[in-house]
Formats: structure tokens, C-alpha cells, sequence
């Protein structure tokens, strides 16, 4: 697991480590596409020219299942992204929502996922942001965001051989 901060350098070095284990590998993009953001097109298209022609990628936040398929390393960029649409498709941003069945649908993506992370059988680098060192965010559904997102981040590190963070480019061995 590479966690970092905003151009910390995680996707990088995941990507570096990962063509030191295979030639062949998987790369899951979880961002998905958002129309009309020139910005973000310009990332994805960025993280495509850096990526070997061999490998696969998938655009997919249906990480477990690809985890529980997978027959080759796997690259799963990012963890981030994919917790904001667990928590788009659960309502998490909505306080109703959220009380309502919500924190209970995202418990269950982070036990499928937590499930298929210690399952695989094929090496799997995971890049996610650590977003619990600054400020408190003033809203409740931004809040609620950093959280689960520290939460999650726990849950995959201690199911993870070996914990990275990165910190201006510098990869700093957490375990």
C-alpha cells in the first residue's frame, strides 16, 4: 500500500514498483471519466502515457471482483476515488442517507474489498491518499469523508505486507 498526499509521487512510485514484479500486469483505474473536466482528462491522460503498453487497464470501482479474478499483479490506482463513489452510490454525503442505511452499505464495500485484499493470490499495489493531516473540514459530508478514508486506509494496511508513504517523491517505509 503507497499512501500520500495531493503530487506526493504514490502513482509513480507504484507504478515503478510494479514493473519491477511484471511485464504483464493490471492497472485498475478507479477515477472514471468526468465530461466536460479538461483538468482531469489531462491526468488520466498524463497517468496513460507513464503506464508500459503491456499492461491491461480497467476502469472499474469493482475492485473486489477484479481482485478475486486477478491472475497477475495488480495495480489499483487509487483507493481514493473508489471510497468516493462507494460513497456516491450509498448516499454518504447526505446526513439522512448516511443514518438512514448508508453507513451500514459502505461498511459492507469495505468488508467485500477488505475480504478480496486478503484473498488474492497475485502481488496488488494499492495508491490511496492520507487525508487526516490537515485541518477539519467544515462540512459534515467532507468530514465524514476524511474519516472513512482513514478508515479505510487502516483497514488496508494492516491486511498489506508492507506500507509505504510517500512524502515530497521520498517513499518512507512504514512497514
Amino acid at each position: 500500500m503507497l499512501l500520500g498526499g495531493a503530487r506526493s509521487g504514490k502513482s509513480s512510485e507504484a507504478e515503478r514498483r510494479l514493473t519491477l514484479l511484471a511485464d504483464d500486469a493490471l492497472y485498475v483505474a478507479t477515477g472514471g471519466r468526468r465530461e466536460g473536466d479538461a483538468e482531469w482528462a489531462e491526468r488520466v491522460r498524463r497517468h496513460r502515457e507513464r503506464r508500459p503498453a503491456s499492461w491491461e487497464t480497467v476502469e472499474s470501482t469493482d475492485v473486489a471482483s477484479v481482485l478475486r479474478d486477478a491472475t497477475r499483479p495488480v495495480l489499483v490506482d487509487c483507493l481514493t476515488l473508489w471510497l468516493t463513489a462507494m460513497m456516491d452510490e450509498v448516499g454518504a454525503w447526505d446526513d439522512a442517507a448516511w443514518a438512514g442505511g448508508g453507513q451500514r452499505a459502505l461498511a459492507e464495500r469495505f468488508d467485500e474489498l477488505e475480504d478480496a485484499w486478503r484473498a488474492v493470490r497475485v502481488p496488488v499495489l494499492a495508491v490511496s491518499n492520507e487525508v487526516g493531516l490537515g485541518i477539519v473540514p467544515e462540512s459534515a459530508g467532507v468530514r465524514r469523508f476524511r474519516d472513512e478514508q482513514g478508515r479505510l486506509n487502516q483497514r488496508i494496511a494492516a491486511a498489506s505486507e508492507s506500507v509505504v508513504l510517500m512524502v515530497a517523491g521520498i517513499a518512507v517505509t512504514v512497514r
